[in-house]
């Protein structure tokens, strides 16, 4: 049986939706989007091995293994984005992070983006965000339909831990429903392979202190 918590929405003009852990079984297969998401082209900036971010979307079955995550690297800030072969009609977003304080503090979810990075993500206005809960469990946020009708691609800007130096991620799952393979040719994105130090704020403040 699932519990429900209530956790502060990031965003100040939404609402707040029910996290809950232990998904029923007969969600995964059913409605994840496991299968609809481009792996291939996941990118993962600020991690310790850009490359792997395809390993944090996992199969359903898959979920819970600790044994492939991505580790923030300069800071603890990371941004993944996520493409998808046609257009979703979203309606969860599913996270394992952790453990403790190596969790995302929380997530500002994006769509359809292009081109982002840390320099310019923080002048664009989230769709929809979350606090994260620490639990070892997967947590499951859920999102309004409205703004998640016709997504090609999801980011998601997770800009602190709850304390650690560096953010751990496990799992980034979806639930929805896909609607058709998207036309046309893939649009290919050139980002950061390796953070750049001047666009984490954070890290640039202790270095500039440091040498003070």
């Amino acid at each position: 049986m699932s519990h429900h918590q209530d956790h502060g929405n990031c965003n100040d003009d939404s609402q707040h939706h029910d996290h809950h852990h232990n998904l029923p079984e007969g969600l995964g297969p059913r409605d994840n989007l496991y299968s609809h998401i481009d792996r291939n082209n996941v990118i993962a900036l600020n991690a310790q091995d850009p490359g792997q971010g395809p390993d944090v979307i996992k199969p359903w079955d898959q979920r819970l293994d600790e044994g492939k995550y991505l580790e923030s690297d300069a800071d603890d800030q990371m941004i993944i984005r996520v493409p998808f072969a046609g257009a979703v009609k979203l309606r969860a977003l599913l996270l394992k992070a952790g453990p403790s304080d190596q969790t995302p503090a929380k997530v500002s979810i994006f769509t359809n983006l292009e081109h982002v990075d840390f320099s310019t993500i923080g002048d664009l206005k989230a769709v929809q965000g979350f606090d994260i809960a620490q639990g070892r469990d997967i947590g499951e946020y859920h999102v309004m339909p409205a703004k998640f009708s016709n997504i090609t691609s999801v980011t998601l800007f997770f800009p602190e831990s709850q304390g650690a130096d560096t953010t751990r991620i496990y799992y980034v799952g979806f639930i929805g429903t896909f609607s058709g393979e998207r036309k046309g040719q893939p649009i290919i994105t050139v980002y950061e392979s390796r953070p750049n130090i001047a666009d984490h704020p954070k890290l640039t403040e202790v270095l500039t202190n440091m040498r003070g």
